[in-house]
């Protein structure tokens, strides 16, 4: 019926719907794992809410300085059960997860301190942050140093490097789970508690910070063996209902010193005002496994579906997961145009608009970005987004419902074959 509905009443060609009928239908078991997952995760967010015997009296929120807000330290002390941390910072000051990255940075790095990222490049918008891209104000122009070790070939940690790095003792790694713009895989949470284990035998002194942006509750565990964690609230935690924020979570001591970073020192985690947020945080987090199992299932099905048509994708529909990030190569900038174009047709929130690559603030690239999402950037609703440079990667994520992030994959895919990239 969904299909049908797709061809009858939405303009779709049948050879598309079709197509994509006949791929979802192959996807069972990989589907049934999805569900699996969310249902672990929606057990845990409960007993975290439970234990810190949440109440409807907290959602009043704080104005002003936000001193004494009960609501903020409940929804924080649920942070911490859920990854198995010692404090939190969970606000609606920190307006993105580079911001709170950015924190996490800032807060716990000195200068003569030394940065080392283990898994290469970091995501674009963390370049200017660290100073790998100049700009104003970056960690480099504070006198903090940057390593990176390359992954081998075939996407993997290459211990033999990181080795070496380990031996001058750096500060802090930083270890990105999310594959960001790039085409390695994204690190699961085994492999990233693995490279933990390495840092700690070799420079157990270094400070172990966790990019956990796009990988929430995609798995059944989180990478809590990590000094700090950082995330956005418009991606998997705030369920698409948070209007924004992030958090940062881990030993107190460095949380607290991402806190500093974020108000002043003296202040910290102390003040902050949730401005009536506190309830949709809160209840965005509670839908969140949901929300992450069907962005999951449209990237499985994108990868399904785009692997038939003899396009590269990284992972592939059958391999573990890790983030909800799912990467086609389409190899020319028409195609990447027309995917984006079909995606922003099937958003509930400006479907007549047609996105184009622009200059985007923290990019060094123009990235054309497609999402007609009800939060501004909220990247766990159905969206999709490129940086315009060889091979013409695209990022597909997000989707509140299964069939929306389903429907964001007929629509990019009739987009597509509507302007002759291939044929049925």
């Amino acid at each position: 019926m969904f299909y049908e509905y797709l061809k009858g009443h939405m303009g779709i060609s049948p050879q598309v719907a079709n197509f994509v009928a006949e791929t979802e239908a192959s996807l069972t078991a990989q589907f049934s794992k999805a569900d699996e997952i969310a249902a672990v995760n929606q057990l845990k967010i409960l007993k975290a809410m439970q234990q810190s015997r949440l109440s409807d009296t907290f959602f009043n929120g704080s104005t002003g300085y936000g001193y004494n807000d009960e609501g903020r330290e409940a929804l924080e002390e649920i942070f911490t059960r859920i990854f198995k941390a010692e404090a939190a910072l969970v606000r609606p000051q920190l307006v993105s997860g580079t911001h709170a990255l950015a924190a996490a940075l800032f807060g716990n790095l000195r200068p003569g301190d030394t940065l080392l990222s283990p898994v290469g490049r970091p995501y674009d918008t963390l370049e200017a942050v660290i100073g790998i891209r100049p700009e104003a104000g970056s960690l480099a122009e504070y006198g903090i140093s940057y390593r990176e070790a390359g992954l081998t070939p075939d996407g993997k940690f290459d211990y033999d490097v990181i080795h070496e790095a380990l031996n001058e003792s750096p500060k802090m790694a930083t270890i990105q789970r999310s594959k960001g713009y790039s085409w390695r895989p994204s690190f699961t949470v085994e492999e990233i508690r693995e490279l933990i284990q390495c840092i700690r035998a070799r420079s157990p002194h270094t400070i172990i910070l966790v990019d956990n942006c796009y990988g929430e509750f995609v798995q059944a565990d989180e990478p809590v063996e990590a000094d700090l964690l950082a995330g956005s609230l418009i991606k998997n935690p705030g369920g698409g209902i948070a209007p924004g924020g992030g958090y940062v979570v881990g030993k107190r001591e460095f949380v607290e010193n991402a806190a500093r970073r974020l108000t002043a020192p003296g202040l910290g985690g102390a003040v902050g005002p949730m401005l009536g947020m506190t309830r949709t945080l809160t209840q965005g987090l509670f839908m969140a496994p949901q929300a992450v199992s069907s962005a999951v299932k449209g990237a499985i099905l994108a990868a399904a579906v785009f692997s038939r048509l003899g396009f590269d994708v990284n992972p592939l529909a059958d391999a573990p997961r890790s983030d909800i990030v799912q990467a086609i190569k389409l190899n020319a900038p028409e195609k990447v145009l027309a995917f984006c174009w079909g995606i922003q047709k099937a958003a509930p929130v400006d479907s007549f608009v047609t996105p184009e690559p622009a200059p985007m603030p923290g990019y060094a690239h123009g990235v054309i970005m497609a999402g007609g999402t009800f939060i501004q950037g909220s990247s766990i609703e159905l969206s999709a987004d490129a940086p315009m440079r060889e091979p013409y990667i695209v990022y597909f994520q997000g989707g509140l419902t299964a069939p929306h992030s389903f429907a964001g994959v007929v629509f990019a895919l009739d987009a597509m074959f509507k302007k002759g990239s291939f044929t049925l």
